[in-house]
């Protein structure tokens, strides 16, 4: 069994859901043994999350602190524990915290609760019993008093039963700030005020830390070697986690993601390259779904699966894919077949990706807010530019080249440090407001401006000239979506754009056509891009704006700039723009590995579809590594590359390849 580096974590991982209505009869009255293994055997599988505590309140063990499932017919527990033992399989144990319905519907006191007293969660009591449920939509219960001590009680229940290799809770929404009774005298006795806002998120981090924190400590007193792991404190949208370092409470970081309904498949990458600094290994998660979790029946590609867990080995996580089990207790083992599918390949790959670590010359300062970073991370995947991501306290020093997203304060507390890279001869292309302060009244970067405010117009237009009008992009006006952060240059810059604003903002007292109204003939008297000597600043969001609209001008504009700063990336691919690569460092086996991978998603209604895995051609990889490669071998194929070198640059050719491969440089 591969395991990933630093722990005895799996890489071909399931989690099994199983959420079962007491309305359901038979539960488990199906469950084989045999039946299970089989599945497991069929999908390749080495670990899998099973039920302990499901959404609906119910065990499904004969436990005599929690409540078992009314028509639990065996202890369906301890039997997939068993089965999974028996062929090498772990078994970590899945609890719910946040949704929990029959402990929300006898126990509403455990329930948080909107300031105004109202259960986060609750729907309207007038509702017909019969009326259509939306997905989703559970009461929101709060980790403390007597729920917390039930979910304490109850764990330890478990760990006492079985042989426990990890347990796996759910629901821990830092973002949802409760002012249930407990979290009230808690502040009062904190000398926290309930009235402030950044007094009632610190409460409630501080909740969900000492919650975790206990029922951590008691795991691994009885079992030093179980992964423990808090769904939710992953999520970098939200703001809280990474304010407070949530995660920091997990022995693994799983990264919970189902790209073809929530926000696509560059949200992955940037996760997984934040987290691997934690130093703890990192699981990537999606679905066997057609579109998200409760979905029976519903079947994702097998080549969509496969894409999916390649590109998660490339990205040196170990991999998860998400299935439920039928209330009966019987596996689908057409979803098997399809995993397994994926895992097949996975095995062969898995020892090149799972352990290694990103390395690149370019940064992506993250200001964990999906607009910006998620803008950024895809025009630089679309470009094959690999970057690795930083956040306050990073070392920059290895960095030739770090881009600055357009959130204004972003620097604030970095200001010194940022100052000192550039002055040791660091490199940095800064997008609008994140050369600003949070209060957008100075920059904390010299950019070779002053600021003299934001855009008066809704929208405005970009007029580029050499060099920005590399590669083919337009020297007509083109548009911005949002108007530019106004700036004056100061003697001695350089300017590199210009500003065609319109005659007037789009309203209903003045509006020409259907949509914008046209730019004005003479440039504006601020610039569209300017660079101060290592320095080079765009005067739009074009993060922000590429993530919402996707015009590949600002894509080109945002990469001429960049090259401007940073011409020598550490690994670079020639692919079209649904290529991917990321390049890692095994260093304890000396060598580097690039993962390319390929597959254009199609939009198909809300889904994200993947079922075609075309073949490339002649693949050119470029590579600037700090040691020199003795051989390049192409991974699966396991066959040697020609390798070229000049002026520092590795040069080789992929002759072909689909849906994946890897070029390794071993030093």
């Amino acid at each position: 069994m591969t395991t990933s580096a630093s722990t005895n974590e799996p890489t071909r991982q399931i989690h099994l859901d199983f959420h079962t209505s007491e309305h359901l009869p038979g539960i488990g009255s199906q469950f084989s043994k045999e039946q299970f293994q089989k599945a497991l055997k069929l999908g390749c599988v080495n670990l899998i999350n099973i039920f302990g505590k499901c959404h609906h309140s119910w065990s499904y063990y004969p436990t005599e602190i929690g409540i078992p499932h009314p028509n639990l017919t065996c202890d369906l527990l301890g039997g997939q524990i068993e089965a999974c033992h028996e062929i090498g399989v772990k078994a970590p144990v899945y609890f719910t915290m946040g949704w929990s319905a029959h402990d929300a519907e006898t126990h509403p006191e455990w329930c948080m609760r909107n300031a105004d007293g109202s259960i986060v969660g609750a729907w309207d009591s007038e509702i017909a019993a019969d009326a259509a449920k939306p997905g989703f939509q559970w009461k929101k219960l709060c980790p403390s008093g007597e729920y917390h001590e039930l979910m304490v009680a109850q764990t330890e229940e478990i760990c006492r039963l079985y042989p426990i290799d990890g347990f796996w809770y759910d629901i821990y929404q830092a973002q949802r700030v409760c002012y249930c009774d407990n979290c009230r005298r808690g502040m009062a006795d904190a000398g926290m005020d309930v009235e402030c806002p950044e007094d009632v998120e610190k409460w409630r981090a501080q909740t969900l830390t000492t919650h975790a924190e206990e029922l951590k400590a008691l795991i691994l007193a009885r079992h030093p070697e179980a992964s423990v792991y808090f769904n939710g404190m992953t999520t970098l949208g939200r703001h809280e986690n990474a304010r407070h370092r949530l995660y920091a409470v997990n022995t693994k970081n799983d990264l919970e993601d189902l790209p073809t309904t929530w926000g696509g498949y560059d949200k992955f990458p940037i996760r997984a390259k934040f987290f691997h600094k934690e130093g703890k290994p990192i699981v990537a998660m999606s679905g066997k779904f057609h579109t998200a979790w409760g979905e029976f029946g519903g079947f994702k590609d097998p080549e969509a699966i496969r894409y999916e867990a390649a590109s998660m080995i490339a990205f040196g996580a170990s991999c998860n894919v998400g299935d439920q089990l039928h209330p009966c207790g019987q596996m689908d083992l057409g979803t098997y077949a399809n995993i397994g599918h994926a895992y097949e390949y996975v095995e062969e790959i898995e020892d090149y990706g799972v352990g290694g670590l990103p390395v690149a010359s370019l940064g992506l300062w993250l200001a964990h807010s999906a607009a910006e970073d998620e803008g950024a991370a895809q025009m630089l995947m679309e470009e094959q530019i690999d970057f690795d991501v930083i956040s306050p306290g990073d070392d920059l020093t290895g960095f030739e080249t770090i881009i600055v997203p357009s959130r204004a304060g972003i620097l604030d507390d970095s200001r010194d440090a940022f100052a000192a890279y550039l002055s040791s001869g660091g490199k940095a292309l800064i997008l609008e407001e994140g050369a600003l302060n949070a209060t957008r009244d100075a920059c904390t970067v010299d950019i070779g401006a002053d600021y003299a405010g934001p855009g008066e117009y809704d929208v405005d237009y970009t007029v580029v000239a050499s060099p920005l009008s590399e590669g083919g992009l337009v020297t007509s006006p083109f548009l911005n979506y949002e108007s530019a952060a106004r700036v004056t240059p100061k003697p001695g810059v350089t300017p590199l754009a210009s500003i065609r604003e319109p005659f007037f903002s789009r309203t209903y007292g003045a509006y020409c056509g259907h949509q914008n109204t046209p730019y004005q003939l003479e440039p504006a008297d601020h610039p569209a891009a300017i660079q101060n000597g290592n320095v080079v600043w765009l005067a739009h969001a074009v993060d922000r704006m590429y993530f919402k609209n996707g015009a590949k001008v600002h894509r080109q504009l945002f990469t001429n700039a960049l090259r401007l700063v940073h011409a020598k990336p550490m690994a670079e691919a020639g692919m079209p723009s649904s290529g991917r690569i990321s390049l890692l460092h095994q260093r304890d086996l000396r060598r580097y590995v690039l993962h390319l991978t390929y597959a254009s998603p199609l939009q198909r209604g809300r889904c994200l579809v993947i079922e075609d895995l075309p073949e490339l051609r002649n693949v050119s990889v470029r590579l600037r590594l700090p040691e020199t490669p003795s051989s390049l071998q192409l991974i699966p194929a396991g066959t040697s590359l020609p390798m070229a070198m000049a002026d520092g640059v590795i040069s080789t050719t992929i002759p072909a390849f689909s849906c994946h491969c890897a070029v390794v440089a071993a030093y």
